[in-house]
């Protein structure tokens, strides 16, 4: 029997998929999503960031990202997503509703492109997740320092550090197959046994820095909002059928 599942639920899933791209999570976890109103025309997003100063092109990312994601899910009608005090909010907004794209929207402003920018975090994330992976099997004595370049996926236990690790493969075009060299760069090369040691405290040094700063970015909503909760308030008045 197929279980039925709510509009609300169907609208969070899809948010879920939303990652802030330096911090590397869910912008529903983060506390971004402000307020979800649902009716019979669509669905109407606000988001809110932890300063008003956040960067414009991470900003616009995570809103393309956010209609993007609510427009791939069956009969939710018009999709509406804006950002909320930003010192760009108007700009962005003005831009999502023309459909102008991120340098239609910023012009002269806008400096790399937005898949590079995706890019570049989606690697920075794959770094840590590989040092996670690493640092945990390293802990259970299993393996050595000088044995983590024959590291293989298969060797690696069921889990969501595990999962982890292979969606951050997936996004930046690296094989998932069981005999995957787990301790590669970005491109698939592996890394020399003789450099895994500094490649180690380099992906260490990634992973504390999108830690500290998810902490630090928690910190100054709560301040902002005066809040601590990730759960945004939710109105449906869809006529139910």
């Amino acid at each position: 029997m197929t279980t039925a599942v709510s509009v609300e639920a169907e609208v969070l899933a899809a948010l879920a998929t939303v990652l802030d791209p330096e911090l590397d999570q869910p912008v529903t976890e983060l506390g971004f999503v402000r307020s979800v109103t649902i009716d019979d025309a669509g669905v109407e997003v606000h988001l809110r960031l932890p300063t008003s100063f956040c960067a414009p092109n991470f900003a616009f990312l995570m809103v393309s990202d956010a209609h993007d994601a609510l427009a791939a899910v069956p009969g939710l009608g018009r999709i509406r997503v804006f950002l909320d005090d930003h010192h760009d909010s108007d700009k962005i907004n003005s831009g999502m509703a023309a459909g102008a794209g991120y340098v239609g929207t910023f012009g002269a402003e806008a400096q790399d492109s937005l898949d590079e920018l995706r890019r570049t975090f989606q690697r920075k994330a794959h770094l840590a997740a590989v040092e996670r992976c690493c640092r945990s099997v390293l802990a259970g004595g299993a393996w050595t320092l000088e044995e983590l370049p024959l590291l293989e996926l298969f060797d690696l236990p069921e889990g969501p550090l595990k999962s982890a690790l292979l969606r951050r493969r997936e996004a930046v075009g690296l094989p998932t197959t069981s005999h995957s060299r787990v301790l590669v760069d970005h491109d698939g090369t592996a890394v020399a046994k003789a450099d895994s040691a500094l490649w180690l405290r380099l992906a260490a040094a990634t992973r504390v820095s999108i830690e500290g700063n998810a902490h630090f970015c928690r910190g100054l909503l709560a301040t902002r909002y005066g809040d601590s909760g990730t759960d945004p308030v939710i109105t449906n008045t869809r006529s139910r059928t």
